[in-house]
């Protein structure tokens, strides 16, 4: 088990308070940057790495997004392609799960 620094894992300000909130309980990274049991610390607050699975993009669900702080997966889509210039959604790319809990 490793202590993270939240950034390596919520890349943004927006998320981190999200998590905060227990609005964001996850993420979806193109790699994994976590192990199950590895802690994170935002404000004071100690999060836990509780799952951690590789899926494929096409996997995703209205659930997946909201655990994300999106309303649906078209949103969680849209916000994708705004946040990474490249970025062409393709149900076959893989991406890796991570899930966190606050202790």
């Amino acid at each position: 088990m490793s202590e993270l620094e939240p950034d390596d894992l919520l890349p943004s300000e927006r998320m981190q308070s999200q998590a905060l909130e227990g609005d964001v309980t996850q993420i979806h990274r193109g790699h994994q940057y976590a192990e199950a049991g590895d802690t994170f610390t935002i404000d004071g607050t100690t999060f836990e790495v509780t799952d951690v699975t590789e899926r494929r993009l096409g996997d995703l669900t209205d659930e997946d997004a909201r655990a994300e702080g999106m309303d649906d997966l078209e949103g969680y889509r849209r916000m994708l392609e705004r946040a990474h210039d490249d970025f062409e959604w393709d149900d076959d790319s893989e991406v890796v799960r991570h899930r966190f809990e606050r202790q």
